[in-house]
């Protein structure tokens, strides 16, 4: 998508943005009947069709709106727009629009032609099609170009993967297509196998990894700039490309959901293409812990005692609280092997939190009030929101385990994501800036692409946003 800072005296596409109080002021301007269809509330659209070619009149909302609604407006716009806009150049009007708004109304243009399977079909993928915008200058326009189409790579990538069907998204396929994006943006890229996990002991990974027809593969990604003494954040993204629950089986009804068990990685995935994409002055490692959770003769079984990457014991009571298993070691190789300044995992962890927040929010723990507020701040800021939680020591008695060092649930029903979060907590190796997010409840629901639940994209500008404006 070209934006150009010019205007043309003829234009057969224009896109003219109006709050309601802006409509108000100046729709004695136009014809008086369109006011019957249009005030400017957030996103109506009314179509003017003339001799000349076609206005958008499309609606914003109040004049007190936040940023990230000027995106929701855009990415609706485009969705509902698809068959209709022509690739050619178009002029936007929209004076109520500052810097920072115009490049979220830009984002969402782009985010907005996403379905799956993706193909880049929408009119604002065509060459031929411009935003000709003369109230910011070239080199403005030139920069948010580039963000909207890094972030929306990020995102796509994102919910690509992440909607794929179970059969199409193998240890291996995933793994390759890393191994190719690792090459496409000079990233390092490190993988172990199932052999190699074994004489590294990550033993918590590899007893999930066991019941599966699929080699092991413990993959690390790191994007190093050349910036001095930049900044480093550890992403470490829960990797379970189809969970059955394994032994302890989930129940069917709801079961083809589980190709969505994969959302932490796929927020770590689009926020690695990103900073790429912008160079971002930062340096990240990123730890995907790729398997199944399957059913086999080889599956882990409740009560077996796994040995984890740090040396604690852990009694399994659960198979399907696998995903705390594979980040138990992703976390402790992150935390002993990379000196990082954050550590953040992502999961789609537990029904506990889909059951406390639905989807308006992620549960957010931390041990850091920095990295705490920071996370919340971003959240509010990209609407993709947290909600602290805590993580007192009483939630620590609920994991004791006869047998092992820990547990992997507690008997108690209640406060899963708690107890999840306090799992995790032992294998931090004392990381003085760690967050655990569980975005069960938000990675993946209702779209406006989609008929039946999908990915949400959740996470990828909510971790773009804060590295690249950590300072």
């Amino acid at each position: 998508m070209k934006l150009i800072n010019k205007k043309n005296k003829n234009y057969t596409q224009v896109f003219h943005l109006f709050t309601e109080e802006e409509w108000t002021k100046t729709s004695k301007n136009f014809n008086k009947n369109i006011s019957t269809f249009f005030t400017g509330k957030k996103h109506e659209v009314f179509v003017n069709a003339h001799e000349e070619g076609i206005t958008y009149f499309i609606g914003i909302g109040k004049s007190t709106l936040q940023n990230f609604e000027i995106q929701q407006v855009a990415v609706k716009f485009s969705q509902t727009q698809k068959g209709k806009v022509q690739p050619v150049p178009t002029l936007v009007i929209a004076d109520c629009l500052n810097e920072r708004q115009f490049e979220e109304f830009a984002k969402g243009l782009l985010i907005g032609t996403y379905n799956y399977p993706f193909e880049k079909t929408h009119a604002f993928w065509n060459a031929k099609f411009e935003l000709h915008f003369e109230n910011l200058s070239q080199k403005k326009l030139d920069t948010i170009g580039k963000k909207a189409e890094a972030l929306s790579n990020g995102q796509t990538a994102c919910q690509e993967w992440l909607n794929k069907p179970a059969n199409l998204k193998k240890p291996d396929t995933f793994s390759l297509y890393l191994k190719n994006l690792a090459k496409k943006y000079d990233l390092k890229y490190t993988s172990f196998n199932r052999k190699k996990c074994e004489e590294l002991g990550l033993g918590a990974y590899l007893s999930v990894n066991q019941g599966s027809a699929y080699d092991a593969a413990f993959t690390i990604i790191e994007y190093k700039t050349n910036v001095k003494n930049a900044v480093t954040f550890g992403l470490v993204g829960k990797c379970v490309l189809f969970d059955t629950g394994g032994i302890s089986l989930k129940n069917p009804d709801n079961m083809h959901y589980m190709k969505s068990d994969m959302g932490g990685a796929t927020a770590v995935l689009g926020t690695l293409i990103y900073a790429a994409e912008m160079q971002l002055p930062v340096n990240i490692v990123a730890i995907l812990p790729i398997t199944d959770n399957a059913i086999s003769e080889n599956a882990f079984l409740p009560s077996d005692v796994i040995t984890a990457y740090n040396g604690k014991t852990i009694e399994v009571l659960n198979t399907d609280a696998e995903g705390r298993m594979i980040l138990a070691d992703g976390l402790s190789y992150m935390a002993k092997n990379f000196k990082t300044d954050f550590l953040i995992d992502l999961a789609t962890l537990t029904g506990s939190s889909v059951r406390m927040f639905g989807d308006t929010c992620g549960a957010l723990f931390s041990n850091n009030e920095e990295l705490k507020n920071l996370l919340i701040k971003t959240g509010d800021k990209t609407n993709q929101r947290l909600w602290n939680l805590p993580l007192w020591d009483v939630w620590k008695d609920d994991i004791q385990s006869d047998v092992a060092d820990i547990k992997n649930i507690s008997m108690k029903p209640i406060g899963d994501c708690i107890i999840a979060a306090k799992f995790l907590e032992q294998f931090i190796e004392n990381h003085p800036k760690w967050a655990h997010l569980d975005i069960a409840g938000v990675a993946f629901g209702n779209v406006g692409y989609a008929k039946e639940k999908a990915a949400t994209g959740f996470g990828v500008q909510l971790l773009a946003d804060l590295i690249e404006n950590y300072h």
